[in-house]
């Protein structure tokens, strides 16, 4: 099972950024009902939840994001998204995909970077 993010880059404060987690190498009911998530760490912080979205469609976020980021599944193409608008700096880390079902899995990380 592999999952590959993608999407992160260098964007100013106030912009948006879409980041993608494809993955592969899994059938498709272990997708479906699975939790999905994306996960942040910053430099020098712990690694923290940044959204879930659950194999019923509901999503959870922490109050730091909240109204700001949006996570959506495609099961049919087995990716899950994170839609980040109105960006601060606060939001620069490497964000991390995971799928949490029969097994965790989790994928390599992709840079956000929000200057200020």
């Amino acid at each position: 099972v592999q999952l590959q993010a993608s999407g992160g880059g260098l964007v100013q404060a106030g912009g948006s950024l879409r980041l993608s987690c494809a993955t592969s190498g899994i059938i498709l009911s272990t997708f479906r009902f699975g939790n999905l998530a994306w996960y942040r760490q910053a430099q020098g912080k712990e690694r923290e939840l940044a959204a879930v979205i659950h194999s019923n469609g509901t999503a959870k976020y922490p109050e730091s994001v909240k109204g700001r980021f949006t996570i959506s599944r495609d099961n049919a193409r087995r990716t899950v998204y994170l839609q980040m608008n109105s960006l601060k700096a606060e939001d620069t880390a490497v964000y991390y995909c995971n799928l949490n079902g029969l097994a965790n899995y989790w994928g390599q990380g992709t840079q956000v970077t929000v200057s200020s």
